[in-house]
């Protein structure tokens, strides 16, 4: 059976499956008795292909937009413009200058002509009742107006389905119906020839178990639907920085409006549909959206911002023109959120073992009905009976199609499927409450697989919350007493050089001080970026004032290729001044000079290269993380489509930044060891740092190798091959360094890898692995959509309860299996075997109907749905060539049913005589004798599957 699964429904992948082999395995899948329960949780392909289509419609609207409007500048340009605009009356009752319709008409349509007549970007904010720089006004009664005219930042869902919906889907069941229609000739024939009461018994007792069933079955699906929905909500909890009110706050995308300002920077989603207020380097990927993957930039030029689209590099401040379904995303995603995610690996396998078992079912069904109706032909023919029929004649042969569309209903394992979704959804709920939010369903069974775990080093292994512990300024190595600030160490350091490390500090910046609400200073950014800030506050500088200096003129955002990042100012006394910072030794290498302990730019000789590389290690071998900072003059003249100078700056100095290893991540590497998978850290930072986290934390072994990602990127495939398995760290590594070595430990060593990561240059890693691990708090909106699991605190140990998680559905979902199989196989040989040998079936069509009831869903509940135990960890990963089904699951399937048929039969053969069952129907009471006997070998059977490991 495993070779046939592996041969006909091993295209489907746990991630990027294609959609031909998503229509394959449908295809495969003919023989199913209820195809709306059986495929709920599958992909909906038709919606994708909508979908796809609305993207394609998209490009090429979007298309034809940018050329009309290219077109439209080189002709408004010196033409006096004049509006024939008409504002509704309702918009000007409410204390606004522009209706939705035009302002999505702008935006969507790319339309310069519009935007000049309406004043452009600040003539928009004017008419949205708004500031530029402060945002709206957050009055209840204002929102709600604007809430009116406007409309909300959310998309068109479909209806949650009730409780009588899964009801009228579990009535669709093909034998049931069939059923359905037997007891109702039963209850006819059997009325008409036996009276009421006794007549309806067998009738009514199907009609009663059929309802059972039913109503059983549709609590179960419903119950996993409101667990979906509640993941769902989760998924889409997305907050941005706006202004309102002149204070910056975090707010949800869906309590977004027109007119709000939204601060936007690298990986972030744009949320609605808006204009570009002002911002540097802005690189927008439209992909999403359109399909189009070259990214687009936008600044005053071309100010159109669209939603669901991608920051790829630089940050802006945006002017939020129209939203939820009035932009194309919301129209979009309104299609996608019917789409559905793809089904897992485990779900097509049993899938496919319900398709197999279904046909065997219904051979074994038809024999026995055939068998069953001769032996009663063959009673009459000894009899001399055969030409006269009874209406208990025609009961009989309805009780044996009865019998025989049971072994049908028992034999068809339509439970098996959704028992995966069942286990899984119960799993993610359990997980969320664990801190890690899973994004896609096949994640949790593939977590349980993972022989290997590539984990980031800051946030996931350490705090993230960073502090200058020390830093080296004019040739001065000082600690920095954070508690009491820093006069000491800033009245040490010569006049001339704090004011350029204040100047660097504070312009040279991702991040922001703000004055929040109740009159306190906020610092805004990534936490290196904080913990450089809140140092340059701690030196006596004022952000506002370095700010408001001088002018900053471009800017490049710090990218993990090149692990720096510059800004260029204009300086009031005239001239341009660049300041970079980054990655000690690349900053480091491009300076020629730097300043002594004066404060003078001296050239930066041997000595000096020699005690500032002899710092950078000392810090790092104190597990500090270092920056270098430094500067150049570049005259009177630059242009901003210029490229930032790479050589010829003036170290100004270098930092250490204290990042404390997390709690309970060295017992975590423990526990993930002990389990059979390696954990290895790929970090941008210092070797030398990563070395010293690396000890700490248990990851780095004598027999390990730490190296560094320039030297890593020149090895041959065949050198890498020999050299990845030793590899347990790697320092100052790239993104694709990340991918390079995801993809050697995938292809080439055929391992199962979960890779973590946060930053927009983490995505191709993510999606390259078979599970990528996003970061809640530190991750981007790129690095999560990319991602199959959110860790939400941002934790290593987090990762190792998803690996917990993973293997106990993975374990579960066996342990039903097996009890599933075990059932079939009995109920059929029994029946099949009893009819060919005595003539009829021990089992009733309502007593199967019960069995399936106990088995197809309440034996799912009481085995999918085990929490993980602390033995689970000890185990062996499955890795990637693991049978589902494996040979212990095969002896103790077949033991169980050879064990089961024995007592069965034998008291089928023997009950009688052992029990003296010489009274009135001792037939009926031994076949009561046998169900209850049946029954109780399942309860037992379940006991010890649930108690032992398969």
């Amino acid at each position: 059976m495993e070779n046939y699964l592996n041969e006909n429904f091993s295209d489907v992948k746990a991630k990027n499956t294609s959609e031909e082999a998503l229509q394959r395995w449908r295809k495969l899948c003919g023989f199913v008795k209820n195809k709306k329960r059986r495929f709920r949780f599958t992909a909906n392909l038709s919606k994708r292909f909508e979908a796809e289509a609305i993207r394609r419609s998209n490009q090429e609207k979007f298309r034809v937009a940018v050329l009309v409007s290219q077109a439209a500048l080189q002709f408004i340009h010196g033409l006096n413009l004049s509006s024939e605009y008409t504002v509704p009356e309702e918009v000007a009752a409410s204390g606004f200058q522009i209706c939705p319709d035009e302002l999505g008409s702008i935006v969507e349509g790319h339309d310069i002509k519009k935007l000049k007549v309406h004043g452009g970007v600040e003539g928009i904010a004017e008419k949205l009742s708004t500031s530029i720089t402060d945002g709206i006004s957050t009055s209840e009664h204002l929102l709600n107006r604007r809430k009116e005219i406007y409309g909300i930042n959310k998309f068109t869902e479909s209806p949650a389905r009730g409780f009588w919906v899964y009801v009228w889907e579990a009535l669709h069941d093909m034998t049931l119906m069939i059923l359905a229609v037997c007891a109702l000739v039963s209850l006819v024939v059997g009325i008409a020839t036996e009276g009421w009461p006794k007549g309806a018994h067998d009738g009514l007792g199907i009609v009663m178990s059929i309802l059972l069933v039913v109503f059983v079955t549709a609590t179960s699906d419903y119950k996993q639907s409101l667990q979906f929905k509640d993941l769902d909500r989760e998924k889409k909890k997305i907050t941005v920085q706006v202004a309102r009110n002149g204070f910056r706050r975090k707010i949800s995308i869906y309590d977004l409006l027109p007119g709000d300002i939204v601060h936007l920077c690298m990986g972030d989603q744009v949320p609605a549909d808006g204009l570009f207020v002002s911002g540097f380097s802005v690189l927008i990927n439209e992909s999403s959206l359109t399909g189009e993957s070259e990214p687009v930039n936008v600044n005053a030029l071309n100010p159109f911002l669209l939603s669901g689209t991608k920051v790829q590099n630089g940050s802006c401040k945006m002017l939020v023109t129209t939203v939820g379904m009035r932009t194309q995303w919301g129209k979009l995603m309104a299609t996608l959120s019917e789409g559905g995610d793809d089904e897992t690996p485990l779900q097509v396998k049993l899938n496919g073992v319900a398709t197999i078992i279904g046909k065997i079912g219904l051979f074994f069904a038809v024999v026995t009905f055939a068998v069953m109706v001769q032996g009663l032909f063959t009673r009459k023919l000894q009899e001399g009976t055969h030409w006269t029929w009874s209406g208990d004649d025609a009961l009989e042969i309805l009780e044996f199609f009865a019998i025989a569309v049971t072994i049908v209903v028992v034999a068809v394992p339509e439970g098996l499927p959704l028992a995966v979704t069942l286990s899984l959804a119960f799993a993610m709920k359990k997980m969320m409450n664990d801190k890690a939010l899973v994004r896609h369903l096949a994640a949790c069974e593939t977590m349980g697989s993972a022989t290997s775990i590539c984990s980031d080093k800051t946030g996931t292994l350490t705090t993230n919350h960073m502090t200058v512990l020390k830093a080296c300024i004019c040739e001065e190595i000082k600690e920095v007493d954070n508690s009491k600030g820093t006069p000491a160490f800033g009245s040490s350091i010569p006049a001339s050089a704090s004011k350029l490390l204040l100047q660097s500090i504070f312009n040279n910046t991702g991040g922001e001080v703000v004055i929040g609400e109740g009159n306190k200073t906020e610092i805004l950014g990534t936490p290196t970026e904080t913990a450089i800030l809140e140092f340059g506050l701690l030196l006596g500088g004022d952000f506002q004032a370095e700010r408001q200096a001088s002018k900053i003129v471009k800017v490049e955002p710090f990218n993990s290729v090149k692990k720096q990042m510059g800004v260029v100012i204009e300086l009031p006394e005239g001239g341009f001044r660049v300041h970079c910072k980054g990655a000690s030794e690349i900053i480091l290498a491009a300076c020629d000079k730097f300043l002594n302990s004066n404060g003078e730019v001296v050239p930066l000789n041997e000595a000096a290269v020699n005690h500032l590389n002899e710092t950078i290690e000392k810090f790092a071998s104190e597990a500090l993380r270092t920056l270098c900072l430094a500067y150049m003059e570049i005259g009177n003249e630059f242009s901003a489509d210029a490229p930032i100078p790479t050589e010829g700056y003036t170290c100004i100095g270098i930092v250490g930044i204290k990042d404390p290893m997390r709690p309970g991540v060295k017992e975590s590497v423990a526990i993930c060891r002990s389990a059979g998978i390696t954990v290895r850290m790929v970090t941008g930072d210092n070797i030398n740092t990563a070395k010293a986290i690396a000890r700490e934390c248990g990851i780095l072994t004598d027999n390990g190798i730490a190296i560094e990602g320039p030297e890593f990127r020149e090895k041959s495939d065949e050198e890498l091959s020999k050299l990845i398995p030793k590899i347990q760290v790697m320092a100052r590594s790239s993104p694709m360094d990340k991918h390079t070595l995801v993809k050697h430990l995938r292809t080439t060593l055929g391992e199962v890898v979960a890779v973590t990561g946060d930053g927009t240059n983490d995505a191709p890693a993510l999606h390259e692995a078979d599970i990528g691990l996003a970061m809640g708090i530190a991750g981007t909106e790129v690095a999560k959509e990319s991602a199959d699991v959110i860790i939400l605190d941002d934790n290593f140990s987090t990762i190792v309860t998803v690996a917990k998680w993973g293997r106990s559905v993975y374990i579960n979902i066996q342990k039903f299996v097996q009890f599933q199989l075990t059932v079939n196989v009995v109920a059929l040989i029994v029946n099949f075997s009893s009819a060919c040998l005595t003539g009829n079936a021990p089992l009733t069509a309502v007593q199967l109907l019960w069995v399936n009831m106990i088995m197809d869903t309440l034996g799912a509940l009481a085995l999918a749905t085990e929490p993980p135990n602390g033995d689970l960890m000890k185990r062996s990963p499955v890795g990637r060539k693991g049978n589902f089904i494996s040979n212990v699951m095969w002896r103790n399937i077949l033991g169980q049913s050879l064990y089961q048929f024995l007592i069965i039969w034998y008291l089928q053969t023997r009950g009688k005589a052992v029990f003296r069952l010489d009274g009135p129907d001792p037939d009926l009471i031994l076949n009561t004798l046998i169900f209850n006997t049946f029954v109780f070998c399942q309860v037992c059977l379940s006991t010890r599957i649930r108690s032992t490991e398969p």
